[in-house]
């Protein structure tokens, strides 16, 4: 008989030649489980997907809930579902008042096309300035995005007038201009290997965007929903953009997406034409069902509260003298090691030994700490000494 993982090779896609074939039965909590019983303390989160833990009660009971009504009946913006209304309501609650509308999407991605879209129709302008090293998704339009040329060569042309600023760099902030349409920067850089702005070159970016009358443009898609030690990471800086994106930790586990700002600004959709952005499955019933429940357990469960000290226990445990730096905000952090081969060899290890964790497109060399807001304090424990067993053995 042909195994699960054969039938994978064989018929579905591969985005390398390496996948890493660990096979999932289930997944509970901070665990996934194989076929044959292996569990794996998750410190991935399916790659800031599950904040809230794996197939949390009340997003199950949720889902199950939406499921006994309906699912998909027309494309997005057409009729009053629900289930949308509500969780754009309760998102908007958790938001600065200068956000007003919310656009539901499928994904993260999608978010990022549509608040181009919107900054371009807004502004009247054309260029966009984004970040080197930046990650904001695989379509054609989020891959213009990216500052990293090994991962555009080969889908060229992409589209123009985009520009490339370093990040937390106040020199690049004069480059601005009333040309400039939007900036889009992630509020902390995930895959360049989590770095964090200083709050000094964030406030002067949004002055910048302000005098030209530029978009300030945040993908908050892997620093939302409590990732960071709060709801949102910009409210660390004491700003406020102008477009906020959303997705992955935002449906608890169910496909979703966003994208957030003022009415005036999201208005520029509605005509002109009409129908300026659509989307068949975007804000899915389902999904929408689940976004609100996920969003209730991080409140009702106040567990934003914990994030600062579970990640002090991360730093803590962590700290060895191989380890160059250890880097990042709240539950989204990295530790820098010397090269590839360390990084590969301690991930494959420590997955023989029952715990995941992963690395970053723009940055190699650094191992992927991102684990759910409800880990406790013995499962951090227990991972981390797997994770020193391995950096002993590899570094």
């Amino acid at each position: 008989m042909i195994s699960n993982r054969e039938l994978f090779l064989q018929n579905t896609a591969q985005t390398s030649n390496s996948p890493r074939l660990i096979e999932i039965e289930r997944a509970q909590g901070s665990y996934l489980y194989s076929p044959e019983g292996q569990k794996y303390l998750d410190l991935v989160s399916g790659f800031n997907v599950s904040n809230i833990g794996h197939r949390h009660p009340k997003v199950v009971d949720a889902i199950k809930s939406q499921l006994d009504k309906y699912m998909h009946v027309t494309v997005y913006g057409e009729f009053v579902q629900a289930p949308q209304v509500k969780f754009a309501t309760k998102l908007l609650e958790q938001l600065p008042s200068f956000f007003q509308s919310v656009y539901l999407t499928n994904s993260g991605a999608e978010s990022v096309e549509g608040a181009m879209k919107i900054a371009k129709k807004y502004t009247g302008r054309r260029q966009i300035i984004a970040a080197k090293k930046a990650y904001h998704g695989s379509t054609q339009g989020a891959l213009s995005l990216i500052g990293n040329p090994a991962y555009q060569e080969a889908y060229a042309p992409l589209l123009p007038e985009i520009e490339f600023i370093t990040f937390n760099d106040s020199k690049d902030i004069s480059r601005i201009t009333t040309a400039t349409a939007a900036v889009i920067v992630e509020a902390i850089q995930g895959e360049a290997g989590v770095r964090v702005p200083d709050m000094t070159y964030i406030k002067a970016l949004r002055q910048r965007c302000t005098e030209t009358g530029t978009l300030l443009v945040f993908d908050e898609i892997q620093t939302g929903f409590g990732r960071t030690g709060a709801m949102f990471a910009f409210q660390h800086f004491e700003i406020i953009p102008d477009i906020l994106m959303l997705a992955k930790g935002i449906g608890g586990g169910m496909p979703l997406g966003a994208f957030v700002s003022s009415k005036e600004i999201m208005d520029v959709i509605k005509d002109n034409p009409m129908l300026g952005h659509i989307t068949t499955f975007g804000g899915h019933p389902v999904s929408c069902a689940a976004a609100v429940a996920s969003l209730e357990v991080i409140l009702e469960e106040k567990l934003i509260e914990g994030v600062a000290t579970k990640a002090a226990l991360f730093r803590k445990e962590l700290t060895h003298p191989k380890v160059k730096e250890i880097r990042g905000l709240g539950l989204m952090m990295c530790l820098q090691l010397e090269n590839f081969d360390q990084v590969y060899n301690i991930s494959k290890y420590c997955a023989e030994h029952g715990v995941m964790i992963d690395w970053y497109l723009h940055c190699e060399t650094a191992l992927r700490i991102a684990p759910p807001l409800t880990i406790s304090n013995d499962e951090i424990i227990e991972a981390c000494k797997i994770i020193r067993e391995a950096i002993d053995k590899f570094c």
